[in-house]
C-alpha cells in the first residue's frame, strides 16, 4: 500500500509550501488554546488519533499549544460542528467533504461513490497537490480550512435482517440510514436505497428498534460503535473510500505564527500515520470477527454498483458545479494504481 504518498510530499516541500511553513521552532509566539470537537465516539480510530494529533502537538510546542478534545457529541451535533468552527464556537473537528457540499456545492466531486479506487487512489488525491488545492479554495469560500485526509476506511452497507446486497435493485424500499445532508442523501438514492437522515449519535438506538433497515459505515466503525450487536449481515460494496479532515477555523489559522502552523502540521501526520495504519489493519482483519459475531458477509456486485452510481452523479445537475478537468485528472491517477503503474514505493 502507498502509505509513503503524503511523508513523500513532506519531504518534497509540497505540504510545507501549501501552507507557508518554514518558520524555525524557537520563535512559537504566544501560547495557544484549541478546542477540539468531534462527534465520533472514543473508542473511533479517529478519535483516537485526534488524541494522538493533541499528544504531538503539545509535546512538540512544550506546552505553547494546548488542545482540548471533546468526542462523543460532547459540544456540538454531527449537523452542528462545521458551523460552530466557522462561527468560532470551536476550533477545530474532523469533518468531510459532504458537511462542506453547502457552501461549496463542487465538493460534491468529492461526495461522489465510487469516486476512488482505493485507499492508495485516495490518499495521494487527497494529501498532494490536488488536495490542498482543494482544501485551499474551501477556507477562502467557507472560512473552515481543512489540513489534510485520514482513512476512514472503506464504507459497507450492514443490514439488521440476514439478506446480501448483490446489485442496487436490491436496495429497493431500504430504509438506509444516512447522515443528514443533502450530500449524504443523495449517494443513499444513488445506491438505490431510501435513505433516512439519522444523526450518528442516534444511530444505534435506531438499528436497535427498527427505525432503520440498515446504515453504512466502514467497518472499523461497525465495529468500534458496537453495529454488530443489533445487526445480522454486511455486505461489501466499497462504495466510499472514505475520509475525515481535520479542518481549522481560518480565522485561528492566520492568528498562528508559522511556527505554530508547522507544529499543528506535524501533528496532522502524526494522526494520520495512526489513523490510516489501525484503519487499514482493522479491514484485514474485522471481517473474520463480524463472522465469529454471527453476521454473515457477502460481496456486491461492485460494477455494478459502480456503474450504477456514477451514471446517477454524472446525470444529475449535481455534478454541474464540478471541475471535470479536476475530475479526470483524478480518474487518471485512479488508473495508474489500477494498473499498478504509480511510482511512489508502498511503506
Amino acid at each position: 500500500m502507498n502509505k509513503k504518498v503524503i511523508a513523500a510530499l513532506l519531504t518534497a516541500g509540497v505540504v510545507g509550501s501549501m501552507f507557508g511553513m518554514n518558520a524555525m521552532a524557537d520563535d512559537l509566539g504566544d501560547p495557544v488554546e484549541l478546542t477540539v470537537t468531534l462527534t465520533a465516539v472514543s473508542t473511533d480510530t479517529h478519535a483516537q488519533a485526534m488524541m494522538k494529533f493533541k499528544d504531538t502537538v503539545e509535546e512538540l510546542s512544550g506546552g505553547n499549544i494546548t488542545v482540548n478534545v471533546f468526542t462523543d457529541a460532547q459540544l456540538f451535533a454531527q449537523e452542528e460542528e462545521v458551523a460552530a468552527v466557522v462561527m468560532g464556537d470551536a476550533d477545530m473537528t474532523l469533518t468531510a467533504a459532504s458537511w462542506l457540499t453547502t457552501g461549496s456545492p463542487w465538493v460534491s466531486m468529492f461526495t461522489a461513490g465510487y469516486l476512488f479506487n482505493s485507499y492508495d487512489h485516495m490518499t495521494a488525491t487527497l494529501n498532494g497537490e490536488i488536495g490542498h488545492s482543494v482544501f485551499e479554495k474551501i477556507g477562502e469560500e467557507q472560512g473552515i480550512l481543512p489540513l489534510g485526509a485520514w482513512y476512514l476506511g472503506s464504507r459497507e452497507i450492514s443490514l439488521t435482517e440476514d439478506r446480501p446486497i448483490n446489485t442496487p435493485e436490491d436496495l429497493n424500499g431500504v430504509n438506509l440510514r444516512m447522515p443528514n445532508s443533502d450530500a449524504w442523501l443523495f449517494l443513499g438514492k444513488a445506491l438505490g436505497a431510501n435513505p433516512t437522515p439519522i444523526s450518528f449519535s442516534e444511530l444505534y438506538l435506531s438499528l436497535q428498534t427498527g427505525a432503520v433497515d440498515g446504515q453504512d459505515n466502514p467497518l472499523g466503525t461497525v465495529e468500534s460503535a458496537k453495529f454488530y450487536e443489533v445487526q445480522k449481515s454486511i455486505t461489501l460494496t466499497n462504495h466510499l473510500v472514505d475520509s475525515v479532515w481535520p479542518a481549522i477555523n481560518m480565522a485561528k489559522w492566520n492568528s498562528l505564527t508559522d511556527a505554530q502552523k508547522d507544529i499543528i502540521m506535524q501533528g496532522v501526520e502524526a494522526g494520520r500515520e495512526y489513523c490510516d495504519s489501525t484503519n487499514l489493519q482493522k479491514e484485514s482483519e474485522l471481517v473474520a470477527f463480524f463472522e465469529e459475531q454471527g453476521l454473515s458477509v457477502y460481496n456486491a456486485d461492485i460494477a455494478a454498483f459502480q456503474s450504477h452510481v456514477m451514471d446517477c452523479y454524472l446525470n444529475d445537475p449535481i455534478s454541474a458545479d464540478w471541475d471535470m478537468d479536476m475530475y479526470q485528472q483524478i480518474q487518471d491517477l485512479g488508473a495508474q494504481f489500477l494498473e499498478g503503474e504509480a511510482t511512489t514505493e508502498a511503506e
